[in-house]
């Protein structure tokens, strides 16, 4: 099953002609999920040809104008094709407010049901057949939340000589043990699910972190993510302002990603104040911390295999 996240959106405050406010598109096979809606965010899934008319739910970190400004447009958008099923979008307290003002301000028709649900974090948001879509509380200017996409433990894999050595015949009843059940031959011989089947498998993870001042229990809640992708707004000589905007240093981000046992953490949300050759100290910062840090850039595609 492919999992991938593709960076619609890298800036913070403003967009910039080659960066646009944040915004990340996870795929899991036919699933969509957004996660925040910048400026912008329509053209990068253009240019990268994704179905946004397939999106299934959008998860907005905070009601600033720079992570929402890009959502009347993809609900406007929606309407232009056949849509039946419901988009849902989550967000903390005021997202509910946003998005009903939006559609009475700009008169929008809308022909598809939109089902918006204000959380409380810490909860879980969305539960799929294999998955759930965590909230965790942020500490921002405003009300802000942490996504995390976490995949159930998968089966061990089947032991075909073993499930033969033991007498097991080919057919319905490999199935049964593939499904943890215990099953009793015709001779009487009980052969149990563990006696072929290996250790459990673990899923896969993903984090969006963004926006926020450096919190330890951060790294709690993103711990083991295959992706982390971490706000990293300033430089080390910005601490001063990131403190008292609540945002996070590049080296911030990077110790919550080390602290963590991040597999890969990619920056994200930059201040404009940085060109992207200036990025480069970010990415220096954050690698003295986390050397496996890199620099998100708009239209970057990540794809989190599975380990095993």
């Amino acid at each position: 099953m492919n999992l991938e996240a593709f960076v619609l959106g890298c800036g913070g405050m403003m967009p910039l002609p080659y960066r646009h406010l944040t915004s990340v598109l996870l795929r899991r096979d036919g699933d969509l999920f957004l996660f925040d809606c910048g400026e912008g965010t329509q053209v990068s899934l253009k240019r990268l040809n994704l179905k946004w008319k397939k999106i299934d739910g959008i998860f907005i970190s905070h009601t600033h104008a720079d992570h929402v400004t890009g959502l009347p447009g993809i609900l406007m958008l929606n309407s232009q094709v056949d849509r039946t099923e419901p988009l849902y979008i989550y967000g903390p307290p005021k997202i509910r407010e946003y998005v009903e003002t939006s559609r009475q301000v700009l008169d929008m028709y809308i022909n598809y049901p939109i089902v918006v649900k204000e959380i409380t974090a810490p909860c879980v948001v969305h539960q799929g057949k294999d998955f759930y879509i965590r909230a965790f509380p942020l500490q921002h200017t405003k009300t802000c939340v942490g996504y995390t996409l976490e995949e159930l433990d998968r089966p061990g894999e089947f032991n075909l000589e073993k499930a033969k050595e033991l007498g097991v015949p080919m057919g319905p009843l490999f199935g049964k043990l593939q499904k943890g059940e215990d099953i009793t031959l015709e001779n009487g011989t009980v052969v149990k699910s563990e006696e072929v089947m290996g250790k459990p498998r673990s899923g896969r993870k993903f984090s969006f972190v963004t926006d926020t001042m450096y919190l330890p229990s951060i790294a709690g809640e993103v711990k083991g993510s295959d992706l982390l992708i971490c706000e990293g707004m300033f430089a080390d000589d910005c601490a001063d302002q990131a403190k008292e905007k609540k945002h996070m240093t590049a080296r911030q981000a990077a110790t919550i990603a080390r602290d963590a046992a991040a597999k890969k953490m990619a920056m994200i949300h930059y201040s404009p104040r940085y060109t992207d050759r200036e990025l480069e100290v970010l990415l220096k910062q954050a690698q003295e911390v986390y050397p496996e840090a890199i620099l998100s850039k708009d239209r970057m595609i990540f794809e989190l295999p599975y380990e095993d």
